[in-house]
């Protein structure tokens, strides 16, 4: 399947960076005819751009352990500190394994080339690069400037750490009552079966060299998604949500004090989560070009006036502005300009990160407590609502009107006249919601075969005491 053909000229703006990750090996991967052309072009392989893309996923790694670990973790009863830790950092290992063993292949090959005849494209890869087969040294992916390459083992590991985090996301809506190894289980058959399948549908395409081949679904219908808002944060916040609702609260929420042991820690894993976030954002622009420090400068802009939004809705609804709700709001303005950081201008991107910052600052102190559900850390108020609110603003936000960068069409080598403000809203509410749909289906259905299987949440006892001494069997602290 393929897309529709008055589609396929018009691919998004310099093209989806995280994207257009999806252009891996076009050697391999792109027509017969398009790579007997190349052969007479030497690819350009720039130092600086690998350097870039190398550090960037440093970044990202970073992100996840210690930045997510710690954030995390101070959140958390002191009596349930280490099993974040525990959480986060083991599902950081295993899906790194996994990205290599089978899922970069199944989330960047396509259709289009004999080795990859199998592969489910729109909606899945093919299983050709399994183990990195075919991968090496030598081997490029394409950036989204024709005949601009780096090496294919840098976007691997670039993706493997957008994989990683993204998985880690997730068990901050379950802590403190759910078993370790149901954690691991539920979080594996969500990577398998929702994030690859999303990643694949949203940044799968040819690349420059062959914009017009088969291509991912929602990629193919224009989605416009940067860095991840759609993969990762609305993906992972939907799973985080429905997670809470099946395993239920912990006990004596609502009716306890149940508060964050450490601010300090959740401070340092979130300004640590800010600084790897440039990574995320700008490094997704795969060249070291202006757009990256462009996106650079959204990821601040839009990260500050989130924190203030927040900061200063709560002092409002609440009467004091709060550390944690100023932390807070720092990571809903991270999520909100995700998809829209190459896309938009500096002012769009204060204007998403105050939007995204006061809707997630009220559904998290009005709406959640409303809804009655132990939804801990707020996975879902701030990467599921604020990963939906800039996923939409970006089809806002993206017009050359209001000093976005427009939708790149290759095939006249220039952006396209005419942008419809309302036409891509559209879009970007399609790509919302077969996320929201495709990861709860998948999110429940793997949480009742865990519940079958493992059982999802530890004894009443244990919860009480704690799941550092009773699931690991240490104390953070020793008084």
């Amino acid at each position: 399947m393929t897309r529709p053909t008055a589609i396929y000229p018009v691919i998004p703006a310099l093209a989806l960076p995280l994207i257009g990750w999806a252009a891996p090996s076009l050697a391999q991967e792109a027509a017969p005819a398009v790579a007997a052309a190349a052969e007479t072009v030497a690819p350009i392989v720039d130092k600086g751009d690998t350097t870039w893309m190398m550090l960037s996923a440093i970044l990202v790694m970073a992100m996840s352990i210690p930045g997510l670990a710690l954030f995390y973790g101070g959140l958390v009863r002191a009596k349930n500190m280490l099993s974040v830790l525990m959480q986060v950092l083991t599902l950081f290992c295993v899906i790194a394994l996994l990205w290599v063993v089978f899922g970069y292949s199944l989330a960047f090959t396509g259709a289009g080339s004999a080795e990859d005849a199998t592969a489910l494209t729109p909606f899945i890869g093919g299983l050709s690069k399994a183990f990195l087969a075919g991968v090496g040294t030598a081997s490029l992916s394409e950036t989204f400037t024709a005949n601009v390459y780096v090496p294919e083992y840098v976007f691997v590991v670039f993706q493997m750490a957008f994989a990683c985090i993204a998985s880690a996301l997730i068990v901050g809506a379950t802590v403190e009552r759910m078993k370790f190894p149901a954690v691991l289980a539920f979080v594996v058959i969500w990577f398998v079966f929702s994030y690859l399948p999303m990643a694949h549908m949203v940044w799968w395409w040819g690349g420059p060299s062959a914009f017009d081949a088969p291509a991912g679904y929602l990629f193919g219908h224009g989605d416009l998604d940067f860095a991840g808002g759609t993969v990762i944060h609305i993906n992972a916040g939907v799973a985080g949500l429905v997670a809470a609702i099946v395993v239920g609260p912990r006990l004596g929420y609502g009716r306890e004090l149940i508060a964050p042991h450490n601010l300090t820690f959740t401070f340092i894993g979130g300004c640590l989560l800010w600084i790897g976030w440039f990574g995320f954002n700008a490094g997704s622009n795969m060249e070291a070009t202006g757009i990256a420090a462009m996106a650079i400068l959204n990821t601040v802009v839009a990260t500050a006036a989130a924190a203030l939004a927040w900061a200063f809705g709560e002092w409002v609804f609440r009467g004091h502005p709060s550390l944690l709700g100023g932390v807070s709001g720092a990571i809903a303005g991270l999520v909100g300009i995700t998809p829209a950081a190459g896309f938009v201008g500096p002012m769009g991107a204060i204007a998403i990160g105050l939007i995204a910052g006061f809707l997630c600052m009220w559904f998290v102190i009005k709406l959640k407590s409303k809804l009655g559900i132990d939804e801990s850390l707020d996975v879902f108020g701030i990467h599921g609502v604020g990963g939906i609110i800039g996923a939409i603003l970006t089809g806002v936000f993206a017009s050359p009107s209001l000093g976005g960068s427009g939708i790149y069409d290759y095939a006249a080598g220039a952006v396209a006249e005419n942008y419809s403000i309302a036409d891509q809203v559209m879009t970007q509410t399609l790509g919302v919601i077969v996320a929201v749909i495709w990861s709860g289906v998948v999110s429940f259905v793997a949480l009742m075969i865990v519940k079958a299987v493992i059982g999802l949440r530890v004894p009443a006892n244990d919860e009480r005491q704690g799941l550092d001494v009773t699931t690991h069997g240490e104390n953070a602290y020793n008084s």
